[in-house]
């Protein structure tokens, strides 16, 4: 049945006065706030041409003046914007974003000894730090990743260049390192300093990686591959790592090796955890309390996000089921609240509203899982004749975020 548009409605009666907007980046070709701008831009251009040809007719045959272009001017949609990371990439935007902080550029050195231009934020007396800006696997090319040679030094240096201005507790995102030297390259950098941050300085790490630091499931087995390491190569890594284990266990009299989240970032995780007593979080649920997100969607009618590619391991923490937690919660808090209240005798009304969550992807792979998980609607923005080449083009991308969204509100 056709209902009045009040704010945006969708032609099955779906009511949306604020929308939220919070997607983890779809790597290698839009940041998170690129894929939010352009679901918002499919959000406010939703018209008449984007509808079915049912939903077109049922235009025609009762006349209903709605079917029209949506804009900023005439939709009375609240639109809220996210930017979202899980400690990898976009880390330090999405947090300095969320936390009105600034930001610090220095000279540091990549991963290669390279000297580079990075960045980190400061909030007050807390240092940001996205170890990605000087130790990160994009900033070397293909040929010259070696995790035998790549070293986390400038790591070391943005610790202490926000050390020397006061800072006294560091948020680090671990994610998308070239790295595999379990932090000693940091150490190094730190030179006896480390002893004085250790005692002075406080690490929240975030991350949404669980692998211990050795072993097959640690950082040499799991990670090196990708940054350029060969079978020898992780053995070597690996074996590194477990003496290095034992080297510090014997110092501090107590061993973090098999902690979780030791093995993330090459085992900068490890160096943490073990040298600097670090607490380790998902890196998701650490932004979603900093930006108060339980708050925002209290009074949602709708929250979007999505990744560069969802499948079953969507479900394993990452950024777009962690969002989904937040509502599933909200949704059973309500419904508590809800049912406290009948009893009292003061419920106003016998139903109550929480959000509809949708997950918007580049890919999709087990599409009823994501469904059956709670994902209101799963869409593919990407069309499946698409070559992936195209299909990462940042232009193309947005286009097609911006299409596959008009799609949804004219179904």
């Amino acid at each position: 049945m056709y209902r009045k548009n009040d704010g945006l409605r969708l032609m099955d009666g779906a009511e949306y006065k604020k929308i939220i907007i919070a997607c983890d980046s779809y790597k290698g070709c839009l940041s998170s706030r690129e894929v939010n701008e352009a679901i918002a831009s499919g959000v406010k251009e939703w018209n008449a041409e984007d509808a079915s040809p049912e939903i077109k007719k049922l235009s025609t045959d009762y006349a209903i003046p709605e079917m029209k272009k949506m804009n900023s001017d005439d939709a009375s949609s609240e639109i809220i914007t996210l930017e979202m990371s899980d400690g990898g990439e976009g880390m330090l935007d999405a947090f300095l974003s969320a936390m009105k902080g600034e930001r610090v550029r220095i000279h540091a050195h990549d991963a290669l000894m390279r000297w580079i231009e990075a960045e980190y934020g400061i909030v007050d007396d807390t240092a940001i730090i996205e170890i990605a800006q000087t130790a990160g696997l994009a900033l070397i090319e293909p040929e010259q990743r070696n995790p035998m040679k790549a070293t986390s030094w400038g790591v070391g240096e943005m610790i202490m260049n926000a050390y020397r201005r006061g800072v006294r507790h560091f948020i680090v995102g671990l994610g998308g390192s070239a790295t595999s030297d379990c932090g000693i390259g940091m150490l190094k950098a730190m030179g006896d300093d480390w002893k004085k941050v250790r005692q002075e300085c406080s690490f929240v790490l975030a991350s949404d990686v669980t692998n211990p630091l050795c072993g097959e499931n640690g950082a040499a087995h799991v990670f090196a591959p990708q940054k350029g390491a060969d079978a020898k190569m992780v053995q070597m890594l690996d074996d590194r790592a477990r003496k290095f284990a034992e080297v510090s266990s014997r110092h501090f009299g107590y061993d973090r090796s098999e902690a979780p989240g030791a093995g993330a970032a090459g085992g900068l995780g490890y160096a943490f955890l073990q040298y600097f007593k670090a607490e380790a979080r998902p890196g998701a649920e650490l932004l979603l309390d900093e930006i108060g997100f339980d708050a925002l969607i209290q009074d949602a009618d709708l929250v979007i996000t999505g990744e560069g590619h969802s499948d079953k391991q969507t479900l394993m923490g990452k950024l777009p089921q962690r969002i989904l937690e937040h509502v599933l919660k909200c949704k059973e808090s309500d419904k508590s609240h809800v049912a406290c209240s009948k009893l009292a005798g003061d419920c106003k009304s016998p139903e109550s509203s929480f959000p509809l969550v949708w997950l918007v992807s580049g890919g999709v792979s087990d599409r009823q899982v994501m469904l059956d998980a709670g994902f209101d609607r799963v869409i593919q923005i990407t069309p499946d004749s698409m070559p992936l080449e195209e299909a990462m083009k940042p232009d193309v991308a947005r286009n097609n975020i911006i299409k596959a969204i008009r799609r949804q509100f004219a179904l």
